[in-house]
């Protein structure tokens, strides 16, 4: 089963929403099923088969999630993350602006979906792959 250490190695290689869809393949091949990812201080818990779970710490200062949700923004922010334009510490603090909290990543549907404070659906899109 995969590690919390093998998990951040692969994120390393992430500099921009342009290598995500090659961070999910990586992932996936080690076997995560899903994961969870916390804006308020980016630690994420990693999911795979039979109850295993990796969870990688804090990786930041702790971050305010907006009360009030901007979906629209978010999903500007989001277009400009995944072209490049914004690295991930950028990225998250767009998200906490616009009411992003949380997402959710399954690797068998290759899906992401991303929720505000109240656990409310804000996008669900396809990973590419």
């Amino acid at each position: 089963m995969f590690t919390a250490d093998q998990i951040k190695e692969a994120h390393r290689k992430v500099k921009s929403g342009a290598d995500f869809p090659a961070y999910i393949r990586e992932i996936k091949a080690m076997g995560v099923t899903h994961y969870e990812s916390y804006v308020t201080d980016g630690h994420i818990d990693y999911h795979g088969t039979n109850g295993h779970t990796a969870s990688v710490p804090a990786k930041y200062e702790t971050l305010t999630i907006s009360d009030l949700s901007d979906p629209e923004q978010f999903k500007a922010d989001l277009k400009a993350h995944q072209q490049g334009k914004t690295d991930y510490p950028t990225f998250c603090k767009d998200c906490a602006k616009s009411g992003v909290e949380s997402w959710k990543v399954e690797l068998a549907k290759m899906t992401c979906t991303y929720f505000d404070k109240s656990g409310k659906e804000l996008l669900l899109e396809m990973i590419p792959q």
